[in-house]
């Protein structure tokens, strides 16, 4: 798998951009603020319908037009796809796949698999319960058509029933109605529970090596999934907390509130790990992640590493950069001595100046 080519119109700081790239490692390169990051971003937002960014459509519009367009050429299987993807200020967006349009995100599956790697995840182990559920839901539904399917459902069921607490609290009426929504939540909710259990076992099983790799196996990982409720109490507890929730005007249990425990030789290092195990227990997690998707999809996905080099030591790097030796990679730095001093193999460089390519 891997992207032969990227297309942006008015996306970001890009007025118009048409970039050719090769299988194996691509290197983005230039200064701050020049529009490195933005050609990872039109990447993987065409892949995933979403920016790794959290950004919505508007934003990523450049800031004098109405409209962006996205389109990327994807050879899977030794079969090309094109994705095109229209973004407007004030409308959802427009996804055609080889020119036929799709309705939903999850007609996507299967096309491409992008692992996204950033300076911010490497903070995902001390960072707050929502960055590490981010962690799971992009993965899986990467991997999940199902789960995707079922996540979308159970946030709109969870914004629907917080919508009607509050009408409930401030009418005193439409009670009756919320039974409906409780047992919509507590049908896709246990759904996603069910899926990151079984996730999270088939991360473990890669994880633990990895990481004594990394370590030099002075550290043993374990990463412990930490559901709100249990798929078989849901229901019940839902109903329990109902009072709750109509005094906070909020759903308070769900899938929605659950978190991942890390720990190292039995610590959390959530809360008492230094930044340097929380920053290699990320590293491990992510490397984790793109043997996961290898051994799942039984091809390699497209990993992006946006700056990511400069925020690890050598030994890190080097790890890092020879694990993936068969992924069609791209990496964005400020400059390329660490690839020149580790006689890294670069198959194709970019220079990025104010949203231009001036060598390739």
């Amino acid at each position: 798998m891997y992207v032969k080519s990227l297309e942006l119109k008015n996306f970001r700081n890009y007025d118009s951009l048409s970039i050719a790239f090769d299988q194996g490692t691509n290197i983005l390169y230039g200064d701050n603020a020049q529009g490195k990051t933005n050609i990872l971003e039109g990447i993987y937002l065409c892949g995933t319908t979403k920016s790794h960014r959290g950004s919505k459509d508007r934003e990523v519009i450049h800031f004098n037009k109405d409209e962006s367009h996205i389109r990327m050429f994807v050879c899977r299987d030794e079969v090309i796809h094109k994705i095109d993807m229209h973004l407007k200020k004030n409308k959802p967006k427009g996804i055609a796949i080889d020119g036929v349009p799709i309705r939903k995100a999850s007609e996507l599956f299967g096309i491409v698999n992008i692992v996204f790697f950033s300076p911010e995840d490497l903070n995902i182990i001390k960072n707050g319960p929502s960055e590490r559920r981010r962690f799971l839901d992009s993965e899986l539904s990467q991997l999940n058509r199902f789960y995707l399917i079922q996540l979308t459902n159970y946030n709109k069921v969870v914004m629907q029933r917080n919508k009607l607490l509050k009408e409930i609290r401030d009418s005193g009426s439409l009670r009756g109605t919320l039974d409906v929504w409780d047992e919509q939540m507590v049908m896709y909710g246990k759904s996603l529970i069910e899926e990151r259990i079984q996730f999270v076992d088939q991360l473990n099983a890669i994880l633990a090596e990895i990481h004594q790799q990394l370590t030099g196996g002075k550290e043993h990982i374990d990463l412990i999934y930490e559901p709100n409720v249990g798929a078989e109490e849901f229901e019940k507890q839902l109903r329990k907390n109902r009072e709750r929730d109509l005094q906070f005007r909020a759903s308070s249990l769900g899938p929605h509130r659950d978190d991942l425990c890390v720990k190292v030789n039995g610590i959390d290092i959530r809360r008492y790990g230094s930044q340097g195990q929380q920053r290699t227990a990320a590293l491990s997690l992510k490397l984790s992640e793109i043997y996961l998707v290898k051994k799942i999809i039984k091809d390699t996905p497209i990993l992006l590493l946006d700056d990511v080099l400069s925020e690890l030591d050598s030994s890190r790097q080097n790890y890092l950069l020879k694990s993936i030796g068969d992924i069609q990679t791209f990496i964005t730095c400020t400059g390329l001595d660490e690839f020149v001093e580790n006689q890294f193999n670069v198959n194709k460089v970019f220079q990025v100046v104010e949203g231009s390519i001036l060598q390739g």
